[in-house]
This record gives C-alpha cells, sequence and structure tokens, in this order.
C-alpha cells in the first residue's frame, strides 16, 4: 500500500472517530453526557441504568479501539505495534471500567471528577494520541 493511500485511510479513519462523537447521543445510551452539561457539581446522578450504562460505554470503546488500532497499524505497518496497543486497549479497559463501575455504585454529590474523567478516558480516543507519537519517537528516535 503507497504511503498516500494510508494516509487518506487515517484520514478517513479519523472522521470515523469524529462521527462516533458527533453523533454519540443517537448512537449510544448515555444519560451522563446531559448530566455533566447541567450543574452537575452538587447534582445527584440521574436514574441510570446501571447495565445499559456500561453495554454502552465497552460498546463505544470497542468501536474507538478498533479504529484506532486500524490506525496504529497504517501508521506503523508493524504487527508487533497493534499487537502491544491492542495489550495496552485491553488493560485500560478492564482498569477503567471496574473503576467506573465502582464508582457509579459509590457516588456522593460533589465528588463528580473522577467520575467524569474516569467516564471521558472510556469514551474518547484518548490512547491513539498517546500511542501514535510515542511509537514514532520508539521507531524514529
Amino acid at each position: 500500500m503507497t504511503r498516500w493511500v494510508s494516509i487518506a485511510l487515517v484520514g478517513l479513519l479519523l472522521l470515523a472517530l469524529a462521527a462516533i462523537r458527533l453523533f454519540q447521543e443517537e448512537l449510544f445510551y448515555d444519560p451522563l453526557v446531559q448530566f455533566f452539561y447541567s450543574d452537575y457539581k452538587t447534582a445527584d446522578l440521574p436514574e441510570l441504568q446501571n447495565g445499559k450504562l456500561i453495554v454502552n460505554l465497552g460498546y463505544r470503546f470497542l468501536l474507538n479501539t478498533i479504529l484506532s488500532l486500524v490506525i496504529l497499524g497504517l501508521a506503523f505497518n508493524s504487527r508487533s505495534v497493534v499487537q502491544f496497543s491492542a495489550l495496552i486497549y485491553l488493560v485500560a479497559f478492564v482498569l477503567l471500567m471496574s473503576v467506573f463501575y465502582y464508582q457509579l455504585l459509590h457516588y456522593k454529590p460533589g465528588h463528580y471528577m473522577m467520575l467524569f474523567y474516569t467516564r471521558r478516558f472510556l469514551i474518547q480516543p484518548i490512547l491513539v494520541l498517546v500511542l501514535l507519537p510515542a511509537f514514532y519517537f520508539q521507531k524514529n528516535g
């Protein structure tokens, strides 16, 4: 595959990641979106269907992970980079989802920051933004 085709595919995959974010309210069950847009600093959590929320967060994490792994594969053309990244994503998912579920069960009004940022790491493709430069510097440094 030529370099320009790879760049074009990475661009399309980045647009797919943006589309997941743009259409998040239509695609996923997540009442915390509206909660964090409101006066959440002293409010109780809204009524949640914890199982449905966890499944939808997991599904969104999976979609972001698949797109991110393909981006990394195209950028570095290395199976070992993709395998190592997949392991990082798996460990991050288990840790973050465990912490998020614990925070849901033990939420107290006013203690929203950990819940907010744990959820943020689950729903946004932040790891690819860390892994791309990390592998680049490892390869070229």
